[in-house]
């Protein structure tokens, strides 16, 4: 594909989306370690289930708004109402189950960040807080065993393949795609500006 800057990107970058490739080159991949962030991203990413990525990234802003800027403890405190309120909202993802899960994962991150301190030592304790770096999966033994843990705790919609996504999105798995201006491997793992 063919980008403006003429710098090659992963192939879902779309050259024609800018928000996309601001995405792909500033946050896709970095290691997250704030709990707000790691919520945010939880929340988008189940949202994404059966649809693009880039369809969520599009409706992002919007879901801020609807979430209270992904306030942890606002939407732990969603009630019925503030749920059918959501289900209203022409703006975001108005999938009646995906708004009830994100409800109940958001109480479930909050015991989660409790029990191990904040909800980034608990995700990167997997790794001992090391990178993988790994291509060209949709799911591996760690997404396997994450995914395990999270649904034996109570969430929904954290599947596999949807917390396979959310590691690459958050950094604990590096995919930037060979030929991407941004890979990087085990052995070379300096980062140039994007």
């Amino acid at each position: 594909m063919e980008y403006a800057d003429h710098k090659n990107r992963c192939v879902w970058a779309n050259p024609k989306n800018e928000l996309y490739i601001q995405y792909h080159d500033k946050e896709w991949g970095q290691p997250v370690h704030d709990d707000h962030r790691l919520f945010e991203m939880l929340i988008l990413e189940s949202f994404q289930a059966g649809l693009s990525w880039e369809c969520v990234l599009n409706k992002r802003e919007a879901f801020r708004q609807a979430f209270d800027g992904f306030d942890l403890e606002k939407v732990c405190a969603y009630d019925e109402d503030k749920m059918e309120e959501l289900r209203q909202n022409e703006g975001i993802i108005r999938n009646r189950l995906k708004i009830k899960a994100a409800v109940k994962n958001a109480r479930i991150f909050r015991d989660i960040a409790a029990q191990y301190g904040s909800f980034a030592d608990y995700l990167w304790g997997y790794t001992d807080g090391q990178v993988i770096y790994e291509n060209d999966k949709l799911s591996s033994p760690l997404s396997d065993e994450i995914s395990k843990d999270l649904k034996k705790r109570g969430m929904t919609f954290v599947g596999t393949t949807i917390i396979y996504s959310y590691l690459q999105a958050v950094g604990v798995i590096y995919s930037h795609e060979d030929g991407c201006f941004l890979c990087r491997t085990k052995d070379r793992q300096e980062f140039d500006e994007p």
